[in-house]
């Protein structure tokens, strides 16, 4: 994965959208002495949608704890990833 985000800024790769953010194409990945089908790989890199949209309300009630403690910017954090993951789920 390491290579990959090098290769990447580097512009030698292409990245494929999982619920708007990049991840590696599977052919860009070195799996060399792995012995694991394309279709694993492929729910490795996968995004649960589903699964992360119910986690936010949890994540903001854990950083609802913290009050005026909390970084502005983690709550914008989580605004921006459920604004990402609600425009995947269309």
């Amino acid at each position: 994965m390491l290579k990959w985000i090098f290769e990447r800024c580097e512009g030698k790769v292409q990245a494929c959208r999982y619920a708007d953010w990049p991840a590696p194409e599977t052919a860009d990945l070195d799996t060399n002495g792995l012995d694991l089908p394309a279709a694993n790989i492929a729910k490795l890199l996968s995004v649960d949608v589903e699964g992360w949209l119910a986690e936010v309300p949890l994540i903001r009630e854990h950083f609802a704890k913290f009050g005026n403690r909390l970084p502005e910017g983690l709550s914008r954090e989580v605004d921006e990833l459920e604004e990402r993951l609600r425009k995947a789920k269309k």
